[in-house]
């Protein structure tokens, strides 16, 4: 019986202001591109609802449009876990769709609240935030299916890993762009349920690799 997996240390406190200010500037992004628009909304005015400079606003972010995929590169980390930590029965297939049920996914509403609403209606509209999030997409598909094909050496070689990934992102990009599609974003639990069902009954037919 493998052993517990030891609690995370508990940040620093230079972490913790750190993180604060993360979630500060995301905050205080996500209320202006929903009031204001995302055009008429600058570096600027983001940096100043949050009380705080310009200049440290490029210590968290790259761009304008970063702000909006804040947890992006801790989802491609979870994914990878979720492929380190599998059971000794897990199907390529399943260790993807596990991922979406992993605590630090459920514990966070980014990918299914509000936010994800408001992103999913922006990269719809908008060619720059359309264009990063394909950007990102490739990027994590990429890494991700090179540490499937790593975990799964004899059953996947390298381009059926990347297959397996991109129908693994496209159903959960897809079946997002459906559930978030209106003017009333719903319950961020029953987007959630409802986006593991899709993508495990979208998926279900690669369970075999």
């Amino acid at each position: 019986m493998p052993s517990p997996t030891p609690p995370e240390p508990r940040p620093g406190l230079r972490e913790r202001k750190r993180a604060r200010t993360r979630r500060a500037l995301v905050e205080a992004a996500t209320e202006l591109f929903t009031r204001n628009g995302y055009d008429a909304t600058t570096v600027a005015d983001i940096a100043a609802a949050a009380d705080i400079g310009t200049r440290t606003f490029f210590s968290h972010f790259a761009s304008k449009e970063e702000v909006l995929f804040p947890e992006a590169d801790e989802r491609v980390s979870v994914a990878i876990r979720s492929i380190d930590e599998r059971a000794p029965d897990d199907r390529p297939a399943d260790v993807l769709v596990k991922a979406l049920a992993h605590p630090a996914i459920v514990a966070s509403d980014d990918l299914v609240g509000p936010r994800a609403a408001l992103r999913m209606q922006l990269i719809r509209t908008v060619p720059a935030v359309r264009g990063r999030a394909l950007q990102m997409q490739q990027d994590a598909q990429r890494e991700i299916a090179r540490h499937l094909h790593a975990a799964y050496p004899d059953e996947l070689d390298a381009v059926d890993a990347a297959a397996l990934v991109g129908a693994f992102t496209g159903a959960v990009g897809g079946a997002l762009d459906a559930l978030l599609d209106g003017e009333d974003t719903p319950d961020p639990a029953q987007v959630r349920e409802r986006l593991s069902r899709a993508v495990g009954a979208a998926l279900a037919v690669l369970r075999d690799r």
